[in-house]
This record gives C-alpha cells, structure tokens and sequence, in this order.
C-alpha cells in the first residue's frame, strides 16, 4: 500500500540520517523521557490519571482508546486534530494506513483513528486486543508498524518517527535478513519469526 511504502521510505530515511539518535538499555526503558517535542507530564504510568496507564508485562506502553493513544504519541511528536478513521478517510482519500485492514477481522483491529504531526502528514492510531493475531497479518501483509502492548502507530514523515525513537514504542519487524546493530534491543515478538526492536531501521 502507498503508505506502507512511505513509512519504509520513512524508516530507511531514519537509518541514513539518525545515527546514535535513540541508543536504549537493554531493559527496554530507553531515553524516552528526553527532549520530548511536545510538552510532557511525566513518564507513562506516573500519573494515576494518566489515560495511558502503566506499562505491561513486556515493558511497552499500553493505551486503552485512540485518544489515549494520541497522547502518548503527543508527548514525542505532535499527533494533533485526532480524528476517527472513517471521517479522516472521508476527505483524505487513503493518506494513513488502515482505510480496507480495519474492516478485516485477521487484523484484530478494534478502533482505528487517525491524527496529523507537525507537517499535517497523517499519524494512524489502533487500538489492538489481540495483538498476537495483529501481529501475524502483519507479517502476512510486509507492512510496517510501531507497537506497544495493545496498540499500534503507523507515522508517514520521517520526522515523527525520528521523535518517536524516544518512545518505549518497538519496531515491529519480520524481516529474516533485518540486522539490529550492537547496542540496539532485540526481543522475540508474538510470532514466529517477528522482533522488537528499538532499531527503526529499513
């Protein structure tokens, strides 16, 4: 789809340019409180009302709607103007991914909604209970995702994904030939044959 090749373009984009930009430890906690783009509150979790909510068992963030979702995502990289998926498609025609893989039970996609960055380039928002089954049409279908627990994000610009590197977001990657430099993580995912990483790379 245009968008999945956008956001490899983006990606491979990242690669070429961001070098040492989002070193992590190895316990997955990463720099993700640093230089946030958008003002923050506080690392996820801190706050008892934050609609985010504490961490999961696998360390990723966890947001329960696309509204919580959307502020993580604004605490990296401005996701603005959130929108559902079905009224931001009305006049956008396709731009963020997700239009005909919403409506496909294989994805496990309860909500999708859509918000733009900085740029006004579309941000996809989805909110994932199984994310096992996401994860296996994910590497059905070669697309690109960053995931938490029970969601996933889907940035276009290269720019929202520099910014998201300081996330405790993970590169979904299901890539035999993908190689994760030294100092990168890299934990099994869901499926056979899929990674997390906190490389962003092609």
């Amino acid at each position: 789809m245009r968008l999945s090749r956008a956001l490899t373009l983006g990606l491979t984009l990242v690669a070429l340019t961001a070098v040492g930009a989002c070193g992590s430890s190895e316990d997955g906690g990463g720099n993700a409180a640093s230089a946030p783009t958008a003002p923050s509150t506080g690392a996820a979790g801190d706050d008892p009302a934050d609609p985010t909510g504490p961490a999961g068992s696998g360390g990723l963030p966890k947001a329960s709607d696309p509204e919580s979702i959307a502020s993580y995502v604004n605490r990296y990289t401005p996701c603005q103007d959130v929108a559902t998926g079905d009224a931001y498609d009305t006049g956008h025609d396709g731009d963020a991914w997700g239009t005909d893989e919403s409506e496909d039970p294989a994805w496990a996609i309860e909500e999708r909604a859509v918000c733009t960055d900085g740029s006004g380039r579309p941000i996809a928002l989805l909110t994932v209970p199984d994310m096992k089954k996401f994860q296996a049409a994910a590497k059905a279908s070669g697309d690109k995702f960053l995931v938490g627990e029970n969601f996933a994000v889907v940035p276009v610009a290269g720019q929202a994904i520099r910014s998201l590197q300081r996330s405790d977001l993970r590169f979904l990657a299901c890539d035999a030939d993908l190689v994760v430099p030294s100092g990168f993580e890299k934990k099994p995912a869901l499926v056979d044959g899929c990674v997390l990483t906190d490389h962003f790379g092609d």
